[in-house]
């Protein structure tokens, strides 16, 4: 796609996105000016995102920013496929970035221990931010942001690319319509088949990583082979689990369809059944949430166990009065009726829904032009930080009913847990002395 293409066939009034008054004030930037950006990690997903920012014709990728040279050289090479011109500057220490007074945004795709320090660190230099899913690390740090963007006027939007799905925003306005009834059940899922990562071995970190930078806010832990750049994902000291790794995008929506906030009860069943290495996370899990007014969302994710599930390997369901509407993958729904009777399919082709990377650019554009409209024009974006967090809230707090082994209750008008104190030792953690972030 050329970068004269992007914008073609695609408005803000096709997709659904409404000009509609925030609950945060935003400073909007001239719609003349050219959006610079800087993206933060750039080995897999970023480097996706490095492409998507560089084909639309209203940014210029100006640098790129990540603790692997390898990973620098993906980023760049991303903005030169998508054509552009310039060469974006390399740097590995993203602040350097943050310090450039024509950077208008930091996209961060890093590991998720980094997203909410980096992106007070971006708000408190007065930068927009795009942060990958999931928006925090843990749930003090969720809050922090929330209260971190009220304080800063510029834009700060997650990237749960879904809400920006023009097919999946027709689902959910069917939804929100009447089209199955009342719906009181959203289910959502996921099916992967993930090998073992073994057991890592002390060795001695490669010469073109920063693996100091690369821990950052997080304390210090000897470096692993199987560690950078994916495993990390199931260890608890920096990533989150499947639950936020995938179940973010899809617990979202259930919250988005059902018009839910935060639960009354959370459990959570599962473990690392598989395999016996050092994956921490559940690599089986079924979370039930239980919201006032008789709705419900349950959660399955199976990482080693790749069987589809109404012959999707991800996806959210709808259960209603009249029927059931199906979100698959891609950016297409089913309804049927009571009697399992298909009525409705609407269907779009897209990327394959387990690429590692995430959704493709053809789909991330809708969310690119919204994040960039709401800085220009000084609107909400399509999800705003406040109303994305709570969907990241809900899932940290499957994980804390996990480690716990029980039921937390909830106070559903804040998302706080009740009188649990075990519960409470996993709502923040601990940070490397001098890395602390702060609002």
């Amino acid at each position: 796609m050329k970068r004269r293409d992007f914008l073609k066939n695609t408005s803000m009034s096709g997709l659904g996105i409404s000009l509609s008054p925030s609950p945060f004030t935003y400073l909007k930037t001239s719609a003349n000016e050219v959006i610079n950006v800087a993206i933060m990690g750039t080995n897999s997903r970023g480097s996706a995102l490095a492409r998507g920012f560089a084909q639309n014709p209203d940014c210029r990728v100006a640098y790129i920013c990540d603790v692997d040279d390898n990973a620098i050289k993906k980023g760049i090479d991303a903005t030169k496929d998508a054509g552009q011109e310039e060469a974006p500057q390399g740097v590995k220490d993203f602040r350097k970035a943050l310090e450039d007074p024509q950077v208008d945004a930091l996209v961060i795709a890093a590991p998720d221990h980094w997203h909410a320090p980096a992106a007070m660190l971006a708000l408190q230099a007065g930068k927009n931010v795009y942060v990958e899913k999931p928006c925090s690390h843990n749930l003090a740090e969720g809050e922090m942001l929330v209260s971190c963007a009220k304080k800063h006027a510029k834009v700060i939007m997650m990237g749960n690319q879904r809400r920006s799905w023009p097919n999946v925003i027709e689902a959910i306005n069917e939804l929100h319509t009447g089209s199955i009834g009342e719906v009181y059940l959203a289910k959502g899922w996921y099916a992967n088949t993930r090998g073992s990562i073994g057991h890592g071995k002390q060795v001695p970190v490669p010469s073109h990583l920063d693996f100091d930078l690369w821990q950052g806010p997080a304390p210090r832990r000897p470096y692993l082979d199987n560690l950078v750049h994916y495993e990390w994902h199931w260890r608890w000291h920096w990533g989150t689990g499947e639950l936020l790794n995938n179940g973010t995008h899809f617990v979202d929506l259930c919250r988005w369809g059902l018009g839910v906030d935060y639960p009354e009860k959370v459990d959570s069943s599962g473990g690392r059944y598989h395999y016996h290495d050092d994956w921490e996370t559940p690599d089986t899990q079924n979370v039930t949430y239980q919201f006032p007014y008789g709705k419900s969302i349950f959660w399955e994710s199976r990482s080693s166990n790749g069987r589809s599930i109404n012959g999707s390997n991800v996806g959210a369901s709808f259960h209603g009065e009249n029927g059931t509407l199906e979100i698959y993958g891609g950016n297409g729904y089913k309804v049927f009726d009571l009697k399992n009777k298909l009525v409705k399919e609407v269907n779009e082709s897209t990327s394959d829904a387990l690429d590692t990377s995430g959704p493709g650019f053809d789909l991330d554009k809708a969310h690119i032009i919204n994040f960039v409209d709401a800085i220009r024009h000084g609107i909400q974006p399509r999800t705003h930080i406040e109303d994305a967090n709570k969907s990241v809230h809900i899932c940290h707090l499957g994980n804390v009913a996990q480690r716990v082994g029980r039921s937390l209750q909830i106070n559903p008008a804040n998302g706080a847990i009740i009188n649990d104190p075990e519960a409470m030792k996993y709502w923040g953690r601990e940070y490397e002395e001098g890395w602390a972030p702060s609002v």
